[in-house]
């Protein structure tokens, strides 16, 4: 073997060495970015909760859970009131602290086992898993009274918050969208009242 040869030899182990480790690393970050970007498909921008899709999903899944198994679960919609006032009074920044400030409130109230979502500008729903109908009626009446107790701190000023909430049960036999009109017609009933 020519000594240029052997060079190239014990040159080549550390240079493919190399080149294998920043394959390594090159690949460990294409993987955080993709779960990066798979997470954000998947939440809110701005409250970080489940997103409409997401929050289809789950619905989709405890629905059937329930048709399976008779599980009892019940879906609650919370539409906060006067969200265009406080935009319209104090900005769209306010606006937008009251809806990171009221999912963070909700948060704090739900078991971990609970879904929540926004799902529309000032609309949350909350997926209450093994709940029966009862008892997620109490509470969603805790979660209007707390967030009506909490209000918005803006710095300068502190901002009421107060929601409407609905509840409708997941039945044996329901669909996704069966679900969400009834939670809808009630939310409709309980901002009349």
């Amino acid at each position: 073997m020519s000594k240029h040869a052997s060079d190239f030899t014990a040159a080549a182990p550390a240079s493919l060495t190399d080149e294998n480790a920043l394959l390594r690393a090159s690949l460990a970050e294409a993987r955080a970015r993709i779960e990066a970007l798979e997470a954000s498909a998947e939440n809110d921008p701005l409250t970080g909760l489940a997103n409409g899709a997401r929050f289809e999903r789950e619905l989709e899944r405890v629905t059937s859970n329930a048709e399976r198994h008779g599980t009892p679960a019940a879906l609650v919609y919370v539409d906060l009131r006067g969200l265009k006032n406080i935009n319209a009074r104090h900005g769209r920044l306010a606006g937008d602290a009251a809806l990171v400030h009221v999912a963070d409130t909700l948060t704090g109230l739900i078991r971990g086992s609970d879904v929540l979502a926004r799902i529309g500008g000032d609309l949350f729903a909350l997926i209450l898993d093994h709940l029966d109908h009862d008892s997620a009626i109490d509470t969603a009446e805790r979660l209007a009274r707390c967030i009506a107790a909490e209000p918005v701190d803006l710095g300068p000023s502190v901002v009421p918050v107060e929601a409407s909430v609905a509840v409708t049960a997941i039945l044996p036999g329901d669909s996704v969208r069966e679900v969400m009109l009834r939670a809808s017609r009630n939310l409709a009933f309980a901002r009349e009242g």
